[in-house]
């Protein structure tokens, strides 16, 4: 049982040889396309219209002056030579360009012709308007101005646009140099409008220069005048501010102030001290309270002179009264006088400490007194610095806005007398290098490179072509194919053969030497070689749909079994669309399907016409042909005729869309697939295969048929080898023949 083709189907590769042949089977198309491109190119080369190429060169390059601009070096600018270019290009240029030379009117008929267009304009135009025609929402792509009254372009515009078709500017590589190339058909004009071209990019740029100098002046006179305003209205605050608050008074202060603010804080320290310390006098008598001895005892009284002389007659009067009160009694005169004298001296002392005490407690009460007043005065005097200081800040703000101001003010009118003094100078340098010479030979169009362009795009297309082709191609192109894609093997490849001297289906017979017979006995050896102990005595010949040749191969294949002394028998199974009975015009009114229904005892033999074999034709169309397949009467006429032939051949219907071929090849040794090359599809015969293999019928192989001869084919190894022997084969056929 051969497995499903789809399992075997294997990844193609693509060698060299198989890209040889896709060229070979399709160089008409390519040759085709080759000259079609060639045809084109070359007709588009004959019908344009020769141009004529003047340059002009011109160096371009930045300048600064150093002297007015105050700049040393130049800047780096990438884009400079490219806007350069776009300036050259621009409509203004041209136009000073058409204007100059009076183009829109001395030389008008150049540009715009009233005569009939040439066949190249007359074929662009056509084209254009069959495209709009067949697109009409790209003809209507055009935006219009609906505020624009003027729809028409004038002259002068149109050929502007014109000359701005024809130009070019190209920098020079790692140069300042530009070249200015216009193209046109008169080669004087061409000189001519080169020329002017670079003249009137020169003034161009001049008026770019004045206009952006004047109002570049313009607008810094305008801003001077700004900051002027500006300026006075900020020094009039100024002034305003001073009068207000003083500031010229204030100034003197500004510097007094610090100096009293460091007096004060030194007298305060001073103050702070000699009040601690008369308050710890104070504090120290109210400690003591009425006790004399401890009073006495604090060093401001111990220190006091008049104390101190009275605590000295105190001791004395003491001393006295000791020395008396040995002498005397207490009421002896001399000792009450001095005891007299010793109260006197006690109340004199107490009146001396009372005394120190109030004037210890006066000096106290000053000394905090003249502490706080110093702070009351170190605390104004900080107050009316920090005022001051702030006055000052908001004074230096309108001092800077001044500053500022004057500052911005000279800048502009400084800058506005430095483009004043630059207006006269240009900051570009400008000058033609080498002026436009006149064109001998015209540079377009260009033939040579035209052609050969046409050519390689014709190679190109060509080979795209031919390989889309081939892709899109599904049908059956090679033996190699078939076996490589479905893993059958190929019993044998027929040539297609021209069929307008004789039919095909007898050529074999009447031509046994021919290529087509050749190819028969090739089938023939296949086939008769694939079973191992006997070849197949019954053989079905289908195809998966009509027009294959499966009628053509068992009739040719029955003529080339008949030439080695078999006995053939072909039996017409397609009672669907039977066509043997017409090939070898015999009757079809007994056949098979009388045979199979009853209508007859014996199948209706003929022998074919001209012919070493049998037939059995279809006989009349029956209903039902697929259930007279299964009838036992089938198999017992299969068993009967192969007792008596050595070959049953069975031509059936088409497999796809009736069952007849599927019952057929579970009662035959053998089925033989017919495909055509160039007609049958992939899927066709894969589709067929698993058919035959749902039913397990024994698959020989395929048959390929309608092949056309060429060389770059392997299978032609094999015709070669057999072709090599076919006389010596032919002999012995004709030698059992005979």
């Amino acid at each position: 049982m051969t497995p499903p083709p789809e399992e075997h189907i294997l990844e193609e590769e693509i060698s060299l040889r198989d890209i040889v042949q896709v060229f070979r089977k399709r160089k008409g198309v390519m040759m085709t396309f080759i000259f079609i491109t060639m045809a084109i190119g070359l007709l588009g080369t004959l019908t344009a219209t020769p141009y004529y190429m003047a340059s002009v060169q011109m160096l371009i390059e930045r300048n600064l002056d150093t002297a007015v601009q105050g700049k040393e070096s130049l800047p780096y600018e990438p884009d400079f030579l490219g806007t350069q270019v776009s300036i050259i290009q621009s409509p203004n240029v041209v136009g000073r360009v058409v204007k100059k030379l009076g183009l829109d009117t001395r030389y008008r008929h150049f540009f715009i012709q009233q005569d009939s267009p040439s066949f190249r304009k007359f074929l662009i135009s056509w084209i254009k308007e069959t495209i709009q025609s067949i697109m009409p929402a790209m003809s209507s792509s055009k935006i219009t101005n609906p505020f624009d009254d003027a729809q028409t372009p004038s002259d002068s515009d149109t050929i502007t646009a014109m000359i701005q078709n024809r130009l070019t500017a190209t920098p020079l590589r790692n140069t300042k140099i530009v070249t200015i190339t216009y193209l046109d058909e008169n080669p004087f004009l061409a000189q001519l409008v080169a020329n002017a071209l670079a003249d009137a990019y020169m003034n161009e740029m001049l008026e770019i220069k004045m206009n952006s100098s004047n109002y570049a002046i313009k607008w810094m006179a305008s801003k001077a005048e700004e900051e002027q305003k500006k300026l006075e209205e900020s020094e009039r605050k100024l002034q305003l501010y001073t009068r207000e608050h003083d500031i010229v008074t204030l100034e003197n202060k500004i510097t007094i102030l610090p100096q009293r603010l460091d007096e004060f804080s030194r007298e305060l320290s001073r103050a702070q001290v000699a009040r601690r310390e008369l308050e710890e006098v104070y504090n120290q008598i109210q400690g003591a309270g009425d006790n004399l001895s401890a009073l006495e005892a604090i060093p401001l009284l111990a220190a006091n002179k008049t104390l101190q002389s009275l605590q000295d007659q105190s001791l004395k009067i003491e001393q006295h009264i000791s020395e008396l009160s040995k002498k005397y009694g207490p009421k002896h005169p001399l000792m009450i006088k001095a005891i007299s004298e010793r109260q006197l001296l006690l109340q004199e002392k107490k009146n001396e400490i009372q005394k120190i005490i109030r004037t210890t407690k006066n000096d106290y009460d000053l000394s905090l007194s003249r502490e706080k007043n110093i702070q009351a005065l170190l605390t104004s005097t900080k107050q009316e610095l920090l005022n001051l200081k702030e006055r000052f800040t908001q004074h230096d703000i309108l001092k800077r806005d001044i500053d500022t101001n004057r500052v911005l003010y000279n800048a502009l009118i400084t800058r506005t007398k430095e483009q004043g003094a630059s207006t006269q100078t240009q900051t570009i340098n400008l000058w033609v290098v080498k002026k436009a010479e006149l064109p001998i030979t015209p540079s377009k169009p260009r033939k040579m490179l035209i052609m050969s362009l046409a050519l390689m795009l014709g190679i190109l297309g060509g080979i795209f072509i031919a390989f889309l082709l081939e892709n899109l191609d599904n049908t059956i192109k090679s033996p190699e194919e078939v076996e490589l894609r479905t893993n059958l093997p190929i019993l044998g490849v027929i040539n297609k053969h021209d069929t307008k001297n004789q039919p095909i289906e007898t050529l074999v017979r009447n031509d046994p030497k021919s290529q087509l017979a050749e190819n028969y006995r090739s089938i023939r050896s296949q086939v008769l070689l694939s079973s191992a102990d006997h070849p197949p005595k019954s053989i079905l010949f289908c195809s998966g749909s009509p027009g294959e040749g499966k009628t053509t191969t068992v009739a040719n294949f029955a003529s080339i079994l008949a030439l080695t002394n078999s006995s053939v028998l072909i039996i017409d199974c397609d009672m669907r669309k039977p066509r043997l009975h017409k090939i070898y015009e015999i009757p079809n009114s007994m056949g098979l399907s009388n045979y199979l229904t009853g209508t007859c005892d014996e199948a209706p033999i003929i022998a074919a016409p001209g012919q070493n074999f049998h037939i059995i034709p279809s006989g009349p169309i029956p209903p039902n042909p697929s259930e007279l397949m299964t009838s036992g009467r089938m198999r017992q006429l299969l068993n009967e005729m192969k007792a008596q032939y050595d070959f049953v051949l069975f031509d059936s219907p088409p497999v796809m869309g009736v069952t007849d071929s599927q019952i057929l090849s579970s009662l035959v040794d053998g089925t033989i697939l017919v495909v055509r090359a160039g007609k049958t599809t992939w899927e066709q015969l894969h589709h067929t295969a698993k058919m035959f293999n749902n039913v397990k019928a024994q698959l020989l192989g395929v048959v390929l048929n309608g092949m056309k001869p060429d060389k770059g084919h392997g299978y032609y190894y094999y015709q070669g080898y057999y072709a090599y022997g076919k006389d010596e084969q032919n002999s012995v056929e004709s030698s059992h023949h005979d």
